[in-house]
């Protein structure tokens, strides 16, 4: 792992959607020349992080394919795969499933979305770096809009940890305030996701 402000943060991919605007499973499906979910995994292994942590619905070929992926990378070893049991209540259900079996000792959970192959690589770092007392979670922002990764500090893993349906962290993030800081980026791809197959283009 790359030194950092932070050693213990760790990553979560949500990957456990069912794709139903794509028209079924898309993580798989090519884009710029790779799978989908190859974007997501890169940021993720490049952010200050001890592990990333994959949760799917228990898609063999997405983990076999991530594990390959993360294989490349030389980080094999820091890459686990959740299933998440509860994955067709939708997003909230899958990063409850991350967050509750994050490693002991974790300060931050990045949260990224498998279907967000854009997100610049270097931009963790920035949020690491945002992430100081008083703070709770740091977001990117472009063109004034909040984008993702989210970096959620240790006082969220509670609230994120009994999350359900498809809300995600919407309602987590709107109840911050002034706890959550932005961090202008200059780079929409962290706005940018595959939502159905014309996006891909």
């Amino acid at each position: 792992m790359a030194e950092s402000k932070s050693a213990r943060c760790d990553a979560v991919i949500l990957a456990a959607g069912a794709g139903r605007r794509f028209g079924g499973r898309k993580l798989l499906a090519p884009f710029e020349g790779r799978p989908l979910a190859a974007g997501a995994l890169d940021a993720a292994f490049a952010a200050p992080v001890r592990r990333v942590l994959l949760v799917t619905d228990g898609d063999p070929d997405l983990a076999t394919f991530a594990r390959g992926h993360a294989r490349g990378l030389g980080r094999e070893a820091d890459l686990d795969i959740v299933v998440a049991a509860d994955a067709a209540e939708g997003m909230g259900a899958s990063l409850r499933a991350g967050i509750q079996v994050l490693p002991p000792g974790s300060d931050g959970a990045f949260v990224f979305l498998a279907d967000m192959p854009r997100v610049p690589p270097g931009l963790a770092r920035d949020l690491a770096y945002a992430l100081v007392p008083g703070v709770d979670a740091v977001a990117p922002r472009w063109a004034g809009r909040r984008g993702h990764p989210v970096l959620f500090g240790r006082a969220c893993f509670p609230a994120l940890g009994a999350l359900h349906g498809d809300v995600g962290a919407r309602e987590v993030l709107a109840a911050m305030g002034d706890r959550l800081a932005l961090v202008d980026s200059a780079d929409a791809g962290v706005l940018f996701d595959v939502d159905r197959p014309e996006d891909l283009a």
